[in-house]
């Protein structure tokens, strides 16, 4: 794999960047430490914000993974695995700055792997966290991108990559106001690999190495199913007993309600029909339940330990880190964030768990993974309460029908595991190179 070319010169836009980080540093800190103790982190932890490291840094070579939030997260631990088996010695550093992908990854990450919330993007920050860890490489994970971070971390001797690049519209326009920024910021990196066609034509666009710069997989589509509790899957199905369900998954404000119809017009065909409910942010629970209430629905509650109740329609499950359990229950899931215009969420967690996916029309964050999903047959677009209805009570009254859309669900899913071998080996030439 070629090396990229040095970094292009930093120019006056982000000179006067990176002066404003540093000034305005503390301000930013003290808003980020009240969301993180507002999720109960403890304080040296939130003071991993600032550089300060609460882990040793583990001898020989350590990769340094950024993220974002949870989804971003996630998607580097299958790489993670994979770059583990053809290279037992490696160590594994993964920051991102939010409490819900923290406490998911404690409970999720392999062996040889730890969590750090990022540093700021400050000089002091900066320079503590890069002098503790001292990365042997260093790769960022979508559009995670921040100035001083990239440069500093550059600046060190460490060398960048950047996987499952995805930049949106707006996010194209913006790099496009300040274009000699762009080009020095993606000079940094020494190897980029774009989600899309379209995000690797504006990052070649704004300067990015054409012999370094390449149309990569979608990560999350090799993570694989979502992890679960099997005793409390053998739990719920002893419970439910067959009983017929389908789950809606990551619903956004607006969507319960569309939801909801949807259950109540098909609990005509299908009198002990079950939704559970999994709406995006559990501490949404009261609205949710106000909701459910007038429309005079039943229903139990996750959160208050409670199991599916026979003459209840609706489960609200409302706890984090579970989802993996209702894939795993659910022949059927609708995938939320998708009737509104949110953008859509992963249809790769689902179908790795063997569920056939319906979704809404706004899907614009996985716009190619659906295009290459829909003719596979695993998935269908319900874009309404009619369509949705409709959808859940044919597919569930007709055995065949459904488990052959879970069956090409489920070979979609497997294809695209195969992806991870090609970023294994750039990664392995960059480590190399060093």
């Amino acid at each position: 794999m070629p090396i990229s070319a040095p970094p292009r010169r930093p120019t006056a836009i982000f000179r006067a960047y990176t002066a404003f980080a540093n000034l305005t540093a503390p301000l930013f800190y003290r808003r980020v430490a009240a969301k993180l103790r507002a999720h109960d982190v403890p304080k040296n932890r939130i003071a991993e914000r600032l550089g300060h490291a609460t882990l040793p840094r583990p001898s020989g070579r350590l990769i340094w993974f950024h993220a974002a939030s949870v989804g971003e997260s996630l998607s580097v631990l299958a790489l993670i695995d994979a770059l583990r088996a053809d290279a037992p010695d490696l160590q594994f550093l993964i920051t991102s700055g939010t409490a819900t992908s923290a406490a998911i990854l404690a409970r999720r990450m392999p062996a040889q792997c730890r969590h750090q919330f990022a540093p700021l993007d400050s000089r002091r920050a900066l320079r503590r966290f890069l002098a503790h860890w001292q990365p042997t490489l260093a790769v960022f994970v979508e559009s995670e991108l921040w100035p001083q971070m990239l440069a500093t971390t550059r600046a060190a001797g460490t060398p960048l990559a950047l996987l499952n690049a995805r930049l949106s519209a707006g996010s194209i326009r913006n790099w496009r106001r300040f274009p000699a920024t762009a080009n020095y910021l993606l000079s940094l990196f020494s190897r980029i690999s774009a989600q899309t066609p379209e995000t690797l034509t504006a990052l070649l666009n704004l300067g990015a190495d054409p012999a370094t710069t390449t149309l990569g997989s979608d990560l999350k589509a090799a993570a694989g199913a979502l992890p679960y509790d099997p005793e409390q899957l053998k739990t719920l199905q002893s419970n439910l007993q067959n009983r017929p369900l389908w789950v809606a998954s990551s619903t956004h404000p607006g969507e319960e309600e569309i939801i909801v119809a949807a259950h109540t017009e098909a609990l005509r065909s299908i009198p002990d029909l079950l939704l559970i409910l999994v709406p995006r942010h559990p501490e949404r629970r009261d609205d949710i339940e106000k909701l459910m209430s007038n429309h005079s629905l039943t229903y139990t509650t996750r959160s208050r330990s409670q199991q599916p109740d026979p003459s209840a329609p609706i489960y609200l499950a409302d706890t984090l880190g579970e989802t993996g359990l209702w894939y795993a229950l659910a022949p059927l899931v609708f995938l939320g964030g998708s009737l509104l215009p949110i953008g859509g969420h992963n249809p790769y967690e689902p179908t790795h768990a063997g569920a056939a996916v319906l979704y809404g029309p706004h899907v614009t964050n996985f716009a190619p993974t659906y295009a290459a999903f829909a003719p596979s047959g695993g998935c269908r677009l319900t874009p309404d309460a009619a369509t949705i209805s409709t959808a859940v009570t044919t597919l569930l009254q007709d055995p065949a029908a459904l488990d052959a859309m879970r069956q090409s669900a489920r070979a979609f899913a497997a294809a695209q595991s195969a992806s991870l071998s090609e970023v294994t080996t750039s990664l392995f030439a960059l480590l190399d190179s060093v």
